[in-house]
């Protein structure tokens, strides 16, 4: 997507939400490229990669990234599960994510909480004046219990390294080639689809790469500009930040030039994955699925 913009209102529009959305994007994929060491201090074996490593270790690392704070007791939780089913799921759903009361999952009286140090202090006292009973007379066990149920059930939402993705080639891989052939083929060959089920580690991988493709790592989908000054300089480079006020690119030469947006400035930007991005809102899941479907299917042969 290239368009000449004169005017400034416009240029900080057109640029900010094309660096928004790789920016964004970039934010996603930092939290899943963080690398877990192995072997001994000194590094003499080689560093697992996130996708790499093992659930348990993909949980632990996400787990550490986030700062989610102690690992919930499981066993606990699974004694305070039918607990909290009788006392509180009434009011605040069966997996405390809110019924008639609120959702205890971004609760601060949980989430301050590690094991029941404070949760079961609250729990005993409770908030009559909103309607929550005190739990004085329970066994204070059995609201560490609840407690920890508590937790896991934040972590259940909260940490994605934990998420396990199931089969999810499930769509229908003839009706996937045509929506390649109606909405890929203007801007891609036949060539470029060639073997691509096999370039990726696994379908979730492929999925994320044709839906959503990385602009870092590759110089042929990175956000470039073209900047004309007052003066009538032309700057052009790869663009690594804009603001309401400033746009900085990075020349062929590998230098970085800060410029001011104002009156007089004129900025084209290209977006080689703006196609993408737009698809984005229109893309139906069964749609999403079935070119999955399609392109896993091109692993030795272009059919």
């Amino acid at each position: 997507m290239c368009l000449w913009v004169t005017r400034l209102g416009e240029t900080r529009h057109k640029a900010c939400a094309a660096l928004l959305a790789a920016s964004l994007f970039s934010l996603m994929r930092g939290a899943s490229c963080q690398e877990a060491q192995t072997g001994d201090q000194n590094g003499a074996q080689p560093r697992v990669t996130y996708q790499n490593m093992t659930p348990e270790q993909r949980a632990a690392a996400t787990r550490a990234f986030l700062g989610l704070g102690a690992v919930p007791d499981k066993a606990a939780a699974e004694r305070g599960a039918p607990i909290y089913q009788q006392t509180c799921a009434f009011c605040h759903g069966p997996q405390a994510r809110g019924a008639t009361g609120p959702s205890l999952i971004t609760s601060d009286e949980v989430l301050s909480d590690d094991h029941g140090e404070h949760l079961v202090e609250f729990l005993k006292k409770g908030r009559p004046e909103k309607g929550m009973p005190a739990y004085a007379p329970m066994a204070e066990e059995q609201l560490k219990d609840i407690a920890e149920f508590l937790h896991l059930q934040v972590e259940e939402i909260a940490n994605r390294g934990a998420y396990q993705v199931q089969n999810i080639v499930v769509g229908n891989a003839s009706d996937g080639k045509a929506y390649v052939a109606a909405h890929c083929m203007t801007c891609h060959t036949a060539e470029a689809f060639a073997h691509i089920g096999r370039k990726f580690r696994s379908a979730e991988q492929l999925q994320r790469g044709w839906v959503w493709p990385a602009h870092e790592g590759d110089p042929a989908t990175a956000i470039t500009a073209t900047v004309k000054t007052p003066s009538g300089e032309a700057i052009s480079g790869r663009v690594t930040q804009v603001s309401d006020f400033r746009i900085t690119l990075v020349d062929a030469a590998g230098q970085t030039r800060a410029i001011d947006l104002g009156p007089g400035v004129e900025v084209r930007m290209n977006n080689p994955l703006a196609a993408h991005e737009a698809l984005i809102l229109t893309l139906r899941n069964d749609d999403m699925h079935n070119v999955t479907a399609y392109l896993n299917s091109l692993k030795d042969t272009l059919k």
